[in-house]
């Protein structure tokens, strides 16, 4: 299992998920709303639109902008269960459990954070 500093580094060297980044706005909001609630809302969106086990829309419900969570999701290829499977070995067809989902959250806030230091 890699750490969530092995999988950050695995995803910079890809020409795709390295071309994610914070916009202005989005360290604006998370400066506004702080960092308690952008987890709160990692938690939800991964409990809502991918913890399923044939999540609605699967592969197209992540936004590609409108939420720094959207942005993170994308970057860190947890944007939807196909990604998941391929770059972690998440099956597809089976619900995430609570330790899974944490997993997802850690390393989401770490790229926020990361992007944050990089601003």
């Amino acid at each position: 299992m890699q750490t969530i500093e092995e999988a950050l580094n695995r995803l910079e060297r890809s020409k795709f998920r390295s071309s994610f980044h914070l916009k202005e706005k989005d360290r604006e909001y998370i400066d506004r709303v702080g960092m308690e609630t952008i987890e709160r809302h990692c938690r939800d969106f991964v409990r809502q639109k991918l913890s399923a086990a044939h999540p609605e829309n699967d592969g197209k419900q992540t936004p590609m902008k409108g939420h720094p969570v959207f942005i993170a999701q994308h970057a860190t290829a947890c944007c939807c269960r196909g990604c998941l499977q391929k770059w972690y070995r998440v099956p597809q067809g089976t619900e995430l459990n609570e330790v899974q989902q944490e997993k997802i959250v850690h390393l989401l806030m770490a790229w926020i954070e990361r992007e944050r230091k990089r601003g």
